[in-house]
This record gives C-alpha cells, structure tokens and sequence, in this order.
C-alpha cells in the first residue's frame, strides 16, 4: 500500500508542471496518484498502513489528499476496500500538503513582476519555473541588469562600470542566468558564437596582451614617439592596422627582443599555443608572415594552427638542418597528435621524425649570429 512519505515524494515532483500551468494561467486541475500497490497479506499489517494512510488525508487533518477506495475481493482477507489512488482535489489541499504555499505566493509575484516587464520572457518562465524561484531574493536585481541592457544593448564597458544599481560583483556572481535572459530580451544584439560574456553581450574585459616590437625605427618614430616595444590589448590590436609589410611571430620571448632590426616589419610574441589570439586579426592576411618556433612536435602543431588562419605563413630555422647543427639531446613534451595537416612535406617530414624520439631544439640554443643570419628578409636589415 503507498504510504504518505511516497505520497508526498510522487506530490513534490509534480510541482513543477503545476507551477507551469500557473505561467499559463490554467486552472487548477485535481492532481491524482495512483495506489499502485496491493493489500499486504498480513491483515494487522494492512490495518496499519491503512490507518497510516488515513491518518494522514484531509478526512483528518482536514487539508492534504482525499482516499479514493475499490472494493476488491481476495482470498485471505474477503472483501476489502483498497485504496486505488489518491486525490488532491484544489490547489491548497495540494501546497499545504507539500508545504509550497509560500513558495508558490513569492512565484506568482516574480512571474508577474517578470512578464509585466518582459513579456518576452514568458517562454522562458514556463520552461525554468525552478530557476524562477531559486532567483527570488534576487529579482529586482535582475531585472534591473536587464533594463539597462535592453536601452544600451551594447555598453562597451567593463562589468564593474555599468551604471547600474548593484553592487559591483552581483553581474558576476550571476552571468548564468543573465546571460539566459539577456539572450532573449536583447536577441538581435547577442554574439551568439561568443561564449565568454563579456564578449557575447558586448562588454569590454580583462583581454589576452599582445607583445610586439616595431623592428623599423622610423616607423616607431612616426607612429610611437620613439616606442619600438609595447604590449596591447588584443581588440586594440585587431582594430589599429600597423603600416608593415613583414610580421614575424615567435615563440621565445627573448627573441623577439633580441630580434634584428628590419625596415617595414614588426615582430610578435607567439607565446607558444597562445598564438591562437591573433586568429581574428584581418589586417595580418595581406601581410608577409613568418613564424619560428621551437624545433620540436608541439613547435610544428603550432605552425600548423597558425596555418589554417594565414595560409600565407612561411617558417624558418624549423628545419632538419638546423636540429642537426645544435641538437643537444634534449627531450621535447609528448603529444598524441598524430598528423598536423597545414605543414608542406618537408617539415611533415620533420614532424614525424621529431614526434618519433620526442626530440626538441629550443630556441634560445641556436646562435644569434646564425639565427640573424636565416631570417627572411636578411637584407633588409638596418
């Protein structure tokens, strides 16, 4: 026979689909639960579940479900009325019993307050009831955020300098269900391929640097007052073209201040994969670029992804020669990819030779004189 625990257990979780019909401002539908079990066998045992049962309904405690009984004729007991299943009949028999009235009142108020300023959300509201209540303390908060972004759909401002009637962690605190709200109050102004916040609603943020050297003095006189090494935020630098013909990326921080100075060129830190941020940097295809990274398997992935952004891309000191000369025997970091697609035969060739002993050339043990010596563009040093 059910009992009341598994009564209020099958009761609670058909909260939600009630709280959903509220949104849709249905009436009340009686809620039934099946007995689903049969009588025990034990006629004292039967009594007791049955007087537990009834213990519980709202024939006694005068709120809570009502008993729905069958008469059912069996071997060992005769006829017996069974309890076949079990009936809320109005919405508070149904929240008392579940103990949910409050929590219902402070619903129907947020759902209200919610849909009176965004009517657009009441898709939204349907389908999270749960997110509904677990933001109750919250709302006004909320709605607040989303006021503002509705008027300025696309701040350009750090989180923190929104002028806005929180305080200043309360954005950050709570991006999950801002951003679900914002996606569809300000749809048509949402990055929908952005997956960091800032940049999917338009906001500035803490971005990666880009360090770089302008390598022609002239050009850094004209452009920088003199300033040939600076670091920039990665929007500034994908938005302000620099007037070079020739960018060299590489990994080694110390070589690129150590780099050659070059008429039209600049040169970039690659900082290893963290190349990757200058993917979206449009004014870079229609410049010469040349990277060098460490002679090893990662150092060939590298240029490889680099690739697929700039087909342009030309390598140097990453050849077989080169590992050849200073090769001290060091071993590189292991890695499970086995083919790296936007390399020209040779240095596949090369991959595949240096994934295969895990063998590794850094740049800082080639030679300067040497490594001067192989940069494209030799001649147009200063």
């Amino acid at each position: 026979m059910i009992t009341p625990t598994e009564i209020r257990k099958k009761a609670k979780n058909k909260f939600f689909a009630y709280l959903r019909s509220v949104v849709d401002g249905l009436d009340f539908e009686p809620i039934v639960i099946m007995g689903n079990k049969k009588p025990d066998n034990d006629t004292v045992q039967f009594e007791k579940e049955l007087t537990e049962l009834i213990s519980h309904s709202k024939e006694k405690k005068g709120y809570g479900y009502s008993i729905r009984y069958q008469r059912v004729k069996t071997r060992k007991h005769g006829e017996q009325d069974v309890p076949v299943s079990i009936l809320f009949q109005t919405e508070l028999d149904y929240l008392k019993f579940i103990g949910k009235e409050q929590e219902t009142v402070n619903f129907r108020k947020d759902v209200e307050r919610i849909l009176s300023a965004f009517p657009e959300l009441l898709e939204w509201t349907i389908r999270f009831p749960n997110k509904v209540l677990d933001n109750h303390k919250i709302w006004g908060e909320l709605l607040l955020v989303c006021t503002f972004f509705k008027a300025n759909p696309q701040p350009h401002l750090y989180i923190r300098e929104l002028p806005i009637q929180v305080d200043t962690k309360f954005i950050e605190r709570n991006k999950g269900v801002i951003k679900e709200l914002l996606d569809i109050i300000i749809a048509k102004s949402v990055n929908l391929g952005e997956t960091r916040f800032e940049t999917r609603f338009n906001l500035r943020y803490d971005e990666p640097m880009v360090r770089f050297r302008v390598l022609d003095m002239s050009l850094s006189q004209t452009l920088f007052s003199g300033i040939d090494d600076m670091s920039t935020p990665i929007s500034q630098f994908r938005e302000t073209e620099i007037p070079v013909e020739t960018v060299y990326i590489v990994e080694n921080k110390m070589n690129m201040l150590t780099f050659p100075p070059i008429q039209k060129s600049i040169v970039v830190w690659g900082h290893g994969f963290g190349v990757d941020i200058l993917k979206d940097v449009a004014w870079l295809k229609s410049k010469k670029i040349f990277y060098w990274g460490d002679l090893d398997a990662q150092g060939l992935q590298i240029l490889s992804e680099i690739r697929t952004h700039f087909p342009q891309v030309e390598s140097f000191l990453m050849d077989r020669e080169t590992f050849d000369l200073y090769n001290e025997g060091e071993v590189g970091t292991e890695t499970n990819v086995e083919k790296v697609m936007c390399l020209t035969p040779e240095e596949k060739e090369l991959f595949d030779f240096l994934k295969s002993g895990n063998y590794r050339l850094e740049q800082e043990k080639i030679p300067f004189e040497y490594a001067s010596s192989k940069i494209p563009y030799f001649d147009r040093i200063k």
